[in-house]
């Protein structure tokens, strides 16, 4: 049923703007995607006899609050919140106090201090978050054809020590930005130095894999899907992060390489990974990007299912001659479809939810090409020709090709479902999206 104001007179205009800021400010910060986050708490609002329009930017959103009785008395609500992180456990509680409130079952006040109680929460912890970056990477590796245990090994660790130097950054007050620099330069480094200690090492993928797992699929999904509703300077905002990102860690890696005065080693012959380790390795993958975006243990099997699904959607599909955009398509497509009814229902950001089923496809290796490529063609100065210029095209034309097909088939589905056949897609009526 429509929800009804139901008017709290303990509950004062500036008690409502803080609380709907508090709450704001933790759904943007932690990932979820901005029209659930406008709609739902317009809803609270309303439920509590008052309207509220949220205006959000990159770094602050703005609040209007006002009486649904009273249109005059009215308040400006300015909130400090940049979109840059992810945190599934955030969000899934967060939205768990909202619709307490807007059903009657939590007043403004127990609200208020559930939500300072969710905003102390702790991500995942140190040890599953690298334990996870390395089994991540490794599983990448698998994906990308690695069939020896020592490569996979240096990958793991890699990784697992990038993870922790990411840790060990935040905790002394480092932002994403340096964070995800100095990860891509570790595995510039290791990559780089496997190549003395270990000469038969696939170096290609010891750098490339531990990198992968730091892409920033989340904002760029993110990012699509405010193009999609037309907010289009915060999905400038959120797309430029998401290449800021990326140019970051093309950057640490290649100064990594650099360093042992190496550079991206060609990528091997490649092979089809059988089917079985290629749909296992994706579910292991998934599982990583749970423990990167903080997802609760009891919500992780659905994820993992569904990714291991599409991927072998996607092997198929590349078996049967389809390219690497149009496998992306299908897969992403399937995801998309699967992915929005769980995530409305369980109250889960779909931008990370929808992005840890599909990580694998992320066209990471020829992001990190092209980079190097470019490199290349810097280095080759006026001896260079126009020859050398092809392999950085075609690179960056297929990661974007790529990440076309992943936006839209991983929008398009969450866009018509809950346009079209919002019951289909886990919208109750007078729930926002």
């Amino acid at each position: 049923m429509e929800s009804t104001p139901q008017s709290d007179s303990r509950a004062s205009l500036n008690e409502v703007g803080a609380l709907i800021g508090l709450a704001a400010r933790l759904l943007y910060v932690n990932g979820q995607t901005t029209r659930n986050m406008i709609e739902r708490l317009e809803r609270l609002a309303h439920a509590l006899g008052y309207s509220a329009e949220l205006f959000p930017n990159w770094g602050e959103i703005v609040i209007r609050i006002a009486r649904l009785d009273e249109p005059n008395a009215q308040t400006i609500v300015p909130v400090a919140a940049a979109p840059v992180g992810v945190d599934m456990n955030k969000v899934m509680e967060t939205l768990k106090v909202v619709d307490a409130v807007s059903v009657g079952r939590l007043d403004v006040a127990g609200a208020s201090a559930a939500l300072q109680d969710v905003a102390r929460l702790r991500p995942a912890s140190t040890l599953r978050f690298a334990a996870f970056a390395g089994i991540g990477a490794a599983a990448l590796g698998v994906i990308f054809g690695a069939e020896r245990v020592p490569d996979l090994v240096l990958i793991a660790l890699s990784a697992t020590a990038g993870a922790l130097l990411r840790r060990l950054i935040a905790a002394r007050g480092g932002g994403p930005l340096i964070q995800i620099f100095c990860a891509g330069l570790l595995a510039g480094l290791v990559a780089a130095r496997s190549l003395s200690f270990a000469p038969t090492a696939n170096a290609y993928l010891v750098a490339l894999c531990p990198c992968m797992v730091l892409m920033p699929g989340a904002h760029l999904l993110n990012a699509a899907l405010d193009f999609a509703h037309l907010r289009m300077a915060l999905g400038q905002a959120r797309f430029g992060f998401a290449m800021l990102l990326t140019l970051l860690i093309c950057v640490g890696l290649i100064a990594g390489l650099s360093v042992a005065r190496q550079s991206l080693p060609p990528p091997g012959l490649d092979g089809s990974t059988p089917l079985a380790f290629d749909v296992l390795a994706a579910g292991l993958a998934v599982a990583a990007y749970g423990a990167f975006f903080s997802m609760p243990w009891r919500a992780l099997p659905i994820p993992v299912l569904i990714g291991m699904f599409a991927h072998g959607c996607r092997w198929f599909a590349l078996s049967s001659g389809a390219n690497a955009p149009l496998g992306a398509l299908i897969a992403c497509a399937i995801v998309g479809a699967l992915v929005t009814p769980i995530a409305n229902r369980w109250h889960l950001p779909f931008a990370a939810f929808a992005f840890a089923s599909v990580v694998s496809l992320i066209p990471g290796a020829y992001v990190f090409r092209f980079a190097a490529e470019l490199m290349a063609v810097m280095n080759a100065g006026a001896n260079g020709n126009v020859q050398l210029l092809m392999a950085p095209f075609l690179d960056g034309v297929t990661a974007g090709a790529i990440l076309l097909a992943m936006g839209l088939g991983l929008s398009l589905p969450k866009l018509l479902m809950e346009g079209l056949f919002p019951t289909l897609a886990g919208i109750e009526r007078g729930r926002g999206r």
